[in-house]
């Protein structure tokens, strides 16, 4: 099961991202939700027995891992893909108001 690499969050730069660069990122963004919903759903219904492998970044390795904290990572990632997903809404909803004013 592969996790989404940290990476730098739109709130870490000073830089305005342009509206026609925002909605593909969004359509990626709302996609990995989708994606990461589905890892969290997978493993929440496990069984208690089963064994769970983590793969190893760019690789093609894979490491077992303990279900509850992989399914606690999952759902780490899905709530800080939802809050950077709000947060670009947010903010085109912010540059449609100026732009009506």
């Amino acid at each position: 099961m592969e996790m989404p690499s940290s990476r730098a969050h739109p709130e870490d730069s000073t830089e305005l991202v342009p509206s026609d660069n925002s909605t593909p990122h969004r359509e990626d963004l709302s996609s990995k939700i989708k994606e990461q919903k589905i890892v969290v759903d997978e493993l929440s219904n496990l069984k208690k027995n089963r064994k769970v492998y983590k793969q190893q970044q760019n690789s093609n390795i894979f490491f077992l891992a303990d279900r509850t904290e992989m399914l606690s990572e999952s759902k780490n990632t899905l709530d800080e893909l939802k809050k950077e997903y709000q947060e670009i809404e947010n903010l085109e909803k912010t540059k449609i108001k100026k732009s009506s004013s």
